[in-house]
């Protein structure tokens, strides 16, 4: 695990002195969730409605944005040879990647979300669900975005094809996630959504790292 603890800090010491990737993606999020209430107009009701949806799929699409590098950077100056010939196993190599990815852009997006969920007039119990969706979501959202880039590494174009392969992917995520804070507006309890948003995630967690170890290989070899 101490192996695995490193590779965490290493991608995160990347980030921190690279801060620009982090705040690209944040001001992503922040202008495309504030843009709908200038396009649809300032009805509260409309707004109430269509919120949840428009902050998941903000955050969605904010996470995708920084998944070209994922592995990219580790191809291009070897590091990731050494990480195929490492003892830590590949499989917990790509996990450690995609935690890092969470804890650099996911958790930050959560974070975020409370004060934009007031920007759609959401009340207190509905900004709470959507920011434990999301919490439960987002890793989710890193694994599939992993698996993506493992696929695409390498590749001419590799951006857009992630993002055409995990956009399909990530919607029983987009569904449980905004279905959870729907629910609650509509009288109806949220712990059905939410269990099957964590079933995904641990899903994923079990399946995803495996893939990802595959197609490193394949990319290295």
């Amino acid at each position: 695990m101490t192996r695995f603890r490193h590779l965490v800090a290493r991608d995160l010491l990347m980030v921190w002195r690279r801060p620009g990737d982090v705040l690209l993606v944040l001001a992503f999020f922040l202008l495309a969730a504030s843009l709908f209430p200038l396009g649809v107009g300032p009805e509260p009701q409309v707004l109430q409605r269509i919120g949840p949806g428009v902050l998941w799929v903000a955050a969605l699409f904010a996470a995708m944005l920084s998944l070209d590098r994922l592995f990219a950077e580790d191809l291009a100056d070897g590091s990731l040879e050494h990480l195929a010939l490492a003892p830590l196993p590949l499989e917990l190599a790509a996990l450690a990647k995609c935690l890092a990815h969470w804890l650099s852009g996911g958790l930050p997006l959560t974070l975020m979300s409370p004060a934009l969920g007031l920007l759609f007039g959401l009340d207190a119990s509905q900004i709470a669900v959507l920011a434990i969706s999301l919490l439960i979501g987002t890793p989710s959202l890193s694994l599939l975005g992993g698996l993506g880039a493992a696929l695409t590494l390498g590749a001419r174009r590799g951006g857009a094809l992630t993002a055409l392969l995990v956009l399909p992917l990530a919607v029983p995520v987009l569904i449980f996630g905004v279905g959870a804070v729907e629910a609650l507006a509509g009288g109806a309890g949220t712990t059905n959504s939410l269990v099957l948003l964590a079933a995904f995630f641990l899903v994923a967690l079990a399946s995803t790292p495996w893939a990802m170890a595959a197609a490193l290989r394949q990319a290295v070899e």
